[in-house]
């Protein structure tokens, strides 16, 4: 690499990242100024830091899958242990979903959060130790106990601060950070590891935006009756449908299991939450070994891919809500909104059969859009059918049963892929085609009518 060369691209690593820095930092002031000015609307404040900190922790997440081509060559490991490492994450991931759930469930939103980020942005730093696929398989394992808090605390956040007519927006906009993550990630890891010459930066970078977060977090969190920043008009508001204030102290195992609900929820994770891991952790590796994208190329391709996804995610996750306000009933427009985003999905099995790049990064974008609004239903299902107290601990089943499915998939492509080669990625493209059709149908049929059921 010539000397000009490497100026130019440490010069715009230093742009990309200090443009992030003060993106967070004119977030801070303009959050500051807003409040100053207004008690009203502060829950879209609220949804800004769930955004964030989604962001951050699918950059995180996805920085191995962006490294992995070079990382394979570099360090030495097999398809069949790449598989082993995204399995070891997952089934950490899993394991965690549960307790993590229960934990937010008992100590609160503002806690369980902040627990969350702090053990995953540390896990994150350990990456830079591994030596060897063991030494990585072990640093996932500590990402995945940390990250495992996430989506509990979010779902709940959005229950405590929305009214059910607009969380699948909500989820589908805080949702949307899964795919600011993967946008970033590519944008701004092989510029950060080009520059510096070393693959570590990859993982180290995003630590001090973590700390930021968890300065305004602990600043701005409080539920809704708890905080001087909201009006009685935007109290009233949050809590115009609440028929479900039914709290009680703790939830129990015993009090979500025995529901239909429960399990349809732990279908609808377990059959769709592998297919986007699939994308995550192969997506990088079968674009490379499909059509020669390296380090340098990736980026584009893959904001192309999230970008277009997370427009995609949030128009449907509003479409279920514009179903609602149309005059269909909860059932029929969030279950509407559920086969919506599952005929998304079904182009993406043709995906290895194309010789055309950008029609293939086209198609997984229609299937990952599809995959982003799925989630948000889903997501709102849990609060559609539970009451607030339990949405966390229902949230932590349900990915804990998505975490299963990943575990079970991630170790099942590896060993497609050591024994047929780049001609195997032909069979989990098949069944992210389909998979959605399924779990709908499986769902149906647990909960044929959605309602609020009383714990």
């Amino acid at each position: 690499m010539t000397s000009k060369r490497k100026k130019t691209i440490e010069y715009n690593c230093f742009q990309s990242y200090s443009l992030l820095i003060l993106h967070l930092e004119t977030f801070c002031l303009s959050t500051n100024l807003k409040l100053m000015k207004t008690k009203t609307n502060f829950r879209w404040a609220i949804l800004s830091l769930l955004f964030m900190a989604t962001t951050i922790l699918y950059i995180d997440r996805s920085a191995l899958g962006i490294l992995a081509p070079d990382l394979q060559k570099s360090i030495g490991w097999t398809e069949q242990q790449y598989g082993i490492i995204n399995s070891v994450f997952m089934i950490a991931y899993a394991v965690c979903f549960l307790f993590m759930g229960k934990i937010i469930d008992n100590i609160g939103t503002r806690k369980g959060y902040l627990i969350s980020i702090i053990i995953w942005a540390i896990a994150t730093l350990g990456h830079a130790l591994a030596r060897s696929w063991v030494g990585f398989a072990v640093a996932r394992f500590s990402l995945a106990v940390g990250q495992s808090g996430n989506f509990p605390s979010a779902i709940k956040a959005v229950a405590e601060w929305f009214p059910k007519k607009d969380r699948a927006l909500a989820v589908g906009i805080f949702n949307g950070g899964a795919n600011m993550g993967t946008i970033l990630s590519p944008l701004i890891i092989p510029v950060l590891v080009l520059a510096v010459g070393d693959w570590r930066i990859g993982f180290l970078w995003t630590f001090p935006i973590s700390i930021i977060w968890v300065f305004l977090w602990l600043k701005f969190y409080r539920k809704p009756e708890d905080t001087s920043r909201i009006s009685k008009d935007e109290l009233q508001y949050i809590g115009s449908d609440d028929a479900d204030n039914q709290f009680v102290e703790k939830v129990r195992w015993k009090d979500i299991l025995p529901h239909r609900g429960t399990w349809a929820i732990a279908v609808a994770k377990f059959m769709a939450d592998p297919i986007w891991w699939f994308y995550l952790f192969w997506g990088a590796k079968f674009l490379n070994e499909k059509f020669g994208l390296n380090l340098k190329e990736i980026g584009l391709p893959f904001f192309a891919i999230y970008l277009v996804s997370w427009g995609i995610g949030i128009f449907l996750g509003w479409l279920s809500g514009k179903f609602m306000k149309g005059g269909f009933s909860l059932n029929k427009g969030r279950k509407l909104g559920l086969f919506s985003c599952a005929l998304f999905a079904i182009p993406v099995a043709f995906v290895p059969h194309v010789s055309n790049m950008w029609l293939a990064v086209g198609l997984i974008a229609l299937a990952a859009g599809g995959h982003c609004g799925w989630s948000a239903n889903v997501f709102s299902l849990m609060s559609d059918i539970f009451p607030k107290k339990a949405t966390a601990s229902v949230a932590g089943f349900g990915g804990f049963a998505g975490a299963v499915g990943g575990a079970i998939v991630a170790f099942g492509v590896g060993k497609i892929l050591q024994d047929i080669g780049v001609d195997g990625y032909a069979i989990p493209f098949a069944v992210a085609g389909c998979g959605y059709l399924i779990a709908l149908a499986v769902v149906h049929l647990l909960v044929p009518e959605i309602k609020t059921i009383k714990i």
